[in-house]
């Protein structure tokens, strides 16, 4: 499954703004400004899709540096560089001030062992942090780190699947694809209630985005070539999906669609990266930021407007820390996030 070097594309511009819907979905909630009503679903409905939209770029990226890596090896030390360094610090921060304000030991110690192993559903929480605002999860934005996680893990095994089918690797992706779609539909009619629900939203759910991740990057040479095509029927879908149930099983399709329109379309590469990629670190380091704010009861205080610049003002400065102090440190010199703040790049994440 080679592929050509690439062209330059927008991928870091697509996945800061993705980051940031999450942002503004999180700051509508957390701060209950319409709490439950038709404004608050309607920003949750595109928070999901800012978090589909990064499964499929996450699956065209991460395709492209298993590809290229040399051993699982390899793979594997690319991932966790990539992800762990900045994710630990994020877990670690308000665990420490937890500690200093609650004393409770075996709590703090209970949440960072669970979080630690991307296992945040089993500790959200942390004694003596948050306990008085609308949600009192540390860090609720941290649930998709888990599947990312596990696509990483059974990343190998799509690879073979796909390269032992050869020209006909299309049928694995739609196998993948459709057997996603059935565990979304089909499991919470077997498990009933919240846990069904929950399931649902897990791997092998979410894997209908992976694999269309996978078939973006594949693709790319030709989708390049159909840019217009792509993103006139991507927004013509994503309306139907999101206003017929039937549809939305089509979702992953018309986001791809969008997705590879943006990204290849002509014109300037538009490097959002040029002086730090600041994405994941935007996306897991706002929550905690909201709630902290909102615990020191900045928002009555401040107003809404000048809440919400505040905290858009600390996470774009926390972010670019933790990109200059963490993650870029624990990349390999050779590696495509490093390289992106000097120069355009191609569709690629080593």
């Amino acid at each position: 499954m080679n592929l050509p070097v690439s062209l330059p594309n927008r991928f870091d511009l697509i996945r800061l703004v993705l980051a940031a819907g999450v942002f503004v979905y999180h700051a509508v909630a957390l701060s209950a400004q319409v709490p439950g009503g038709p404004l608050e679903r309607a920003f949750a409905q595109f928070a999901e899709i800012c978090i589909q939209g990064f499964f499929i770029v996450s699956g065209a990226l991460v395709a492209g540096s298993f590809d290229r890596s040399a051993s699982l090896d390899d793979f594997a030390g690319k991932r966790i560089r990539r992800l762990y360094p900045a994710y630990a610090v994020i877990i670690l921060i308000p665990a420490l001030v937890s500690l200093a304000l609650s004393r409770d030991a075996p709590g703090v110690l209970a949440y960072v062992a669970a979080n630690l192993g991307f296992m945040n559903f089993l500790a959200p929480n942390l004694p003596g942090l948050f306990e008085f605002n609308r949600f009192t999860e540390v860090n609720g934005a941290l649930w998709t780190l888990k599947i990312e996680v596990m696509f990483y893990m059974i990343l190998p095994l799509i690879f073979l699947v796909l390269n032992r089918l050869g020209r006909l690797w299309w049928l694995g992706v739609i196998a993948l694809y459709v057997a996603a779609v059935v565990w979304t539909h089909i499991l919470p009619l077997v498990v009933e209630g919240k846990l069904g629900l929950s399931l649902a939203r897990q791997l092998p759910g979410q894997l209908a985005f992976f694999a269309m991740g996978i078939a973006l990057w594949k693709c790319e040479p030709h989708l390049r070539r159909r840019w217009r095509a792509l993103g006139l029927s991507g927004m013509i879908l994503l309306a139907g999906t999101l206003s017929h149930p039937l549809l939305e099983p089509l979702r992953a399709f018309a986001l791809t669609g969008l997705i590879a329109a943006i990204a290849f379309a002509p014109g300037p590469a538009l490097n959002a990266a040029r002086f730090g990629d600041i994405s994941y670190g935007l996306y897991i380091t706002h929550f905690p930021i909201l709630q902290a704010l909102l615990a020191a009861g900045l928002l009555p205080m401040l107003g809404l407007p000048a809440f919400l610049s505040l905290a858009a003002l600390l996470v774009i400065l926390s972010s670019f820390a933790l990109w200059h102090l963490i993650e870029k440190p624990a990349l390999r010199p050779s590696s495509h996030y490093r390289k992106v703040a000097t120069k355009d790049h191609p569709l690629e994440a080593s």
